[in-house]
């Protein structure tokens, strides 16, 4: 298993498109800040063959801290999903 960071994206960007690295970092950064802004304002991303991000409210509970075993407050607050797509589903 390896990690992929955003510079590995860029990198893919340049690769198939010929843009330059500046231009590529540009259009990964743009498609990025577009999706946190449909998150925060409640849209859902729909992504053809890859999956769906939605913001889901999360309840208040009762957590324990596993270094300790004290009982922690859990804030109600957003918390963002993603369900893949069937072609996601299947990667095996």
């Amino acid at each position: 298993m390896s990690l992929v960071i955003k510079l590995d994206i860029i990198n893919a960007v340049v690769h198939r498109t010929g843009l330059s690295k500046a231009q590529a970092e540009q259009a990964v950064e743009a498609v990025f800040e577009r999706m946190k802004t449909a998150l925060e304002q409640d849209d859902r991303i729909e992504l053809r063959g890859f999956g769906v991000f939605s913001v889901r409210p999360r309840k208040t509970g009762v957590g324990r801290n596993p270094r300790t075993g004290a009982e922690v407050t859990i804030a109600p607050g957003k918390s963002v999903r993603f369900r893949p797509g069937k072609e996601m589903s299947s990667i095996e």
